[in-house]
């Protein structure tokens, strides 16, 4: 059965904005990144993290739910030439189940908020190599962060077509959870990152991050997806005639490992 997220996997793929390059930097300098690790991405969607993370490998396990998006992951692969891939059907409650080899690190971006955060690091202690350990990295919000007046613009046309109790889940995590559950796993050695990310997007930017959301991904429009494109479109023309629209995303990351012994 396919998930909400089934007819957003082209465009999460192409106008979802990647994760910072101080967050690969991160895993390659704390992983010693070499090409001889084996990673797996939990909930990977189209591959936003296993693309990147592939030439630093020796083999990506990429893992999701949702087939389209494994389709969509396995496109973008062939591609760029990437070969050291493999794009698994699974999710958070299969990890013990994928007979997977000792993994050195698991990497998982913003789905976790939709994993049980307080099995996923036990399960993941069990496939992890003694050395290895797990990156999340994710949205955050901070209370009293300014918010472009362009997303209000967004809400008004979007609540036209889907209704303001359609509107998208949050996908920023609760950071102070994350940190939490981790510090009470096994992999209880948490480290802390966060950066700001500006962001620039065109008018077809965010017209594609909206069909990105299941809430308003092409399943739910449907007949009305051409119209709410155009109505959005001008929206955000009457209110930036420049066609651009910029917005800073506060992104953290946590690396979890072992206690040293």
């Amino acid at each position: 059965m396919s998930t909400p997220f089934a007819s957003t996997a082209p465009y999460y793929a192409r106008y979802r904005p990647p994760y910072p390059r101080e967050f690969h930097t991160l895993l390659a300098d704390r992983f010693a990144l070499d090409g001889s690790q084996t990673v797996l991405d939990l909930g990977a969607g189209p591959g936003t993290l296993s693309l990147p993370l592939a030439p630093l490998a020796d083999h990506v396990y990429a893992v999701d739910p949702e087939p389209a998006m494994l389709a969509e992951g396995a496109r973008l692969a062939e591609e760029r030439g990437l070969t050291n891939i493999s794009w698994l059907r699974g999710d958070d409650t299969a990890v013990t189940r994928l007979c997977l080899p000792r993994i050195d690190l698991c990497v998982i971006g913003r789905a976790f908020h939709r994993m049980d955060r307080g099995r996923v690091p036990a399960d993941l202690d069990e496939v992890l190599a003694p050395r290895g350990g797990v990156a999340v990295v994710t949205s955050l919000h901070r209370p009293g962060d300014p918010r472009p007046a362009w997303l209000t613009v967004v809400e008004e046309v979007r609540d036209r077509f889907t209704g303001p109790g359609a509107r998208p889940a949050d996908e920023a995590a609760d950071w102070d959870d994350l940190v939490e559950r981790l510090a009470k796993s096994p992999l209880s050695r948490v480290e802390t990152h966060r950066w700001d990310q500006p962001v620039r997007h065109t008018v077809d930017e965010v017209i594609g991050l909206q069909l990105s959301l299941p809430a308003t991904s092409p399943a739910v429009l449907g007949e009305r997806m051409t119209a709410f494109g155009t109505q959005l479109r001008r929206a955000l023309l009457d209110h930036d005639p420049r066609g651009t629209y910029d917005r800073t995303l506060r992104i953290g990351a946590a690396v979890a490992t072992r206690p040293r012994r």
